[in-house]
């Protein structure tokens, strides 16, 4: 089996005042362990949020992937209607078809998309697990809490894991 890395809705539309340092924190973790990933050959997967306020952001710059962030061709992009990756979209197939039963979660809004998606990874028997400081919310009190109620790794640990250092 193999691991893949999650980088939940990390778009222009919710690059804001109120979650813009934070993103921009995420975003040191996320582009070095996306350069991990990419030198092991690893899977990485992308969710887009079409809604912001009940609204739909398709087609409009808010659906893009922020500057700070470069997702490549062979990347896999998940588009969803719901917090939960998994609601509906063909990710949990996507996974097994590439046999991947581990996945890394990076990305916003903590309390909401990226926790959803945790859950509904365990609920597929899929192991989900945060990567630690890679995750932003517009609360960081938020942050820290989703943190302590999920499995968390740090890069340096996962760096070593993907190594074969273990």
């Amino acid at each position: 089996m193999d691991i893949a890395l999650i980088i939940v809705d990390m778009q222009k539309a919710y690059f804001s005042d109120n979650s813009k340092k934070s993103i921009e924190s995420a975003c040191l973790y996320i582009n070095s362990i996306i350069e991990i990933f990419r030198k092991h050959e690893k899977q990485i997967i992308w969710t887009k949020n079409t809604i912001k306020n009940d609204k739909s952001i398709v087609n409009t710059m808010d659906f893009e992937i922020i500057d700070l962030l470069k997702p490549q061709n062979n990347d896999k992009i998940i588009i969803k209607d719901y917090d939960n990756a998994f609601n509906k979209t063909h990710l949990y197939e996507y996974l097994v078809e590439n046999k991947i039963d581990t996945i890394i979660i990076t990305g916003f809004c903590a309390e909401y998309c990226v926790l959803s998606t945790y859950r509904g990874a365990k609920d597929k028997d899929i192991t989900p697990i945060l990567l630690k400081n890679a995750i932003a919310s517009s609360n960081k009190d938020n942050i820290k809490f989703v943190e302590e109620i999920s499995d968390v790794i740090t890069i340096r640990v996962l760096d070593k894991i993907l190594n074969g250092h273990f």
